[in-house]
């Protein structure tokens, strides 16, 4: 995803959006508080819809995975 970056020594290393020091844990907390898009826009000036939109798809990318049960 074009949108969303790691690098080492940028936020201890967590997904940030577009290199920028804007974390993807930061975007999420403000939608499941309620933030609609059009105000985390407003937060952060250098915010792209797209990019919103990337950090829920990368964050659903996370839940992708098998779910073992001990028998």
């Amino acid at each position: 995803m074009e949108h969303i970056t790691v690098e080492p020594g940028k936020c201890g290393g967590r997904p940030c959006i577009r290199g920028l020091r804007i974390r993807l844990k930061d975007i999420l907390e403000k939608l499941a508080d309620g933030a609609k898009p059009e105000e985390i826009l407003t937060d952060f000036p250098d915010l792209e819809a797209d990019d919103i939109k990337a950090a829920l798809l990368y964050a659903a990318g996370g839940t992708d995975h098998v779910v073992l049960k001990a028998a």
